[in-house]
């Protein structure tokens, strides 16, 4: 079965939606990584946020989010892919269609450690020292409003 790529705000998302969602963030970053922290930080109900994901069917296999911080810039953040779907390019898409939609803003996100250079082959760079989000190492990393 293809994928599909759908986006939505949260008024646009069901409840059994958002639970498949949800639960597949909570699947890989609370129970596969080991980081019980508060994953569910209520920024999703924010009515700027834009869920995008990767489906095949009803069930979500790929999934980002992107929020507006508060000095204007876009905030990529909660990159997931689901184990069954890794290593066929998921997360890759997931960010071209992103940055299509973010277009001419800046964009930052918070980098586990070993996906930099992922994310600098979108034009992402380190911008701070290295910190903690709950015991995962991260990275502020930035990418500048295309000229």
């Amino acid at each position: 079965m293809d994928l599909i790529l759908h986006s939505a705000t949260i008024d646009r998302l069901d409840a059994t939606t958002l639970y498949r969602l949800l639960r597949l963030r909570s699947d890989v970053f609370v129970v596969e990584q080991g980081d019980p922290y508060p994953e569910l930080d209520g920024r999703d109900l924010e009515p700027s946020a834009v869920h995008l994901w990767l489906a095949r069917g009803d069930e979500p296999v790929g999934y980002l989010r992107i929020l507006d911080d508060p000095d204007g810039a876009a905030r990529i953040g909660r990159v997931v892919v689901a184990p069954s779907a890794r290593g066929a390019g998921l997360a890759g898409r997931l960010m071209d269609a992103a940055l299509d939609r973010i277009g001419a803003r800046r964009c930052v996100l918070a980098a586990q450690v070993q996906l930099t250079g992922f994310y600098g082959r979108y034009g992402f760079t380190v911008t701070g020292p290295e910190f903690l989000d709950g015991h995962i190492p991260h990275l502020p990393m930035d990418r500048p409003a295309p000229s």
